[in-house]
């Protein structure tokens, strides 16, 4: 908290007695201000729920394909050998640069944000899920063929819970990536979601509002963070035996 508010006070003296104009740089009361007005007024409300409606809907598609991906590319060679290379490279693409190809596909819908979304995310799910299944130690694998463990047993009750933690891992990471990829595709058109607010913002000028809503959307992914992803991380780790309790 000291820390929070030393950055505070900062801001505070750099919007007083820095070279910025207070309509280019405002201090946290303004902010403060606009956030509240927003907030009242039910703005921000609307365009959260808008926003994080998307983002489910994009990132459960993205973990549905995305995890059966990376165990078939961990498990089939042949999809190890064609799949990866591809996966890997289309992973440093920026999830941006998949607009413009979504716009030309499905116009500017929802589907165009969605597609974004789903792209932005999907890749590293589907990497670190790929990459927990093959860090599962050989041994493990060898005595539940040698005890006859095959098909959908040995998913479900080896395979998976071996690779749990990296396809957790991959979990959190492709929130991230989605969470970002739906910023950009809601900057680009009128969706009513948190791009939209900053668009907005843009266009009138109001400098306090665009730093509210970056604010907000600040605040939501620690809180996402912090209370479900970093939280179920923890406690898989120390099930497994990879942290201390």
């Amino acid at each position: 908290m000291a820390f929070l508010a030393t950055l505070v006070l900062i801001w505070a003296l750099a919007a007083r007695y820095g070279p910025w104009h207070s309509a280019l740089f405002p201090g946290p009361a303004a902010v403060a201000v606009s956030f509240a007005r927003m907030a009242r007024d039910g703005t921000l409300l609307s365009a959260v729920a808008r926003s994080l409606l998307r983002l489910l809907q994009g990132y459960g598609l993205s973990v549905l394909v995305g995890v059966p991906l990376g165990i078939a590319t961990a498990r089939v060679p042949l999809l190890r050998r064609t799949i990866k290379p591809v996966v890997m490279g289309l992973q440093s693409l920026p999830s941006v640069c998949w607009m413009p190809l979504a716009i030309l596909w499905f116009g500017l819908s929802e589907a165009a944000i969605l597609f974004v979304v789903v792209m932005g995310s999907l890749l590293s799910i589907a990497i670190s899920t790929e990459d927990g299944v093959s860090s599962i130690q050989p041994q493990l694998l060898q005595v539940s063929g040698t005890l006859g463990i095959r098909g959908a047993r040995f998913y479900g009750g080896v395979l998976v819970p071996a690779a749990l933690p990296g396809i957790v891992t991959g979990l959190k990471l492709g929130w991230s990536f989605a969470w970002r990829a739906l910023m950009a595709g809601e900057l680009l058109f009128v969706s009513g979601g948190l791009g939209q607010l900053l668009t907005t913002a843009r266009e009138l000028l109001d400098v306090a509002q665009v730093m509210a809503v970056m604010a907000a959307i600040v605040a939501i992914g620690v809180v996402m963070d912090r209370i479900l992803f970093q939280a179920v991380e923890t406690r898989v780790r120390r099930r497994w035996g990879l942290e201390a309790t």
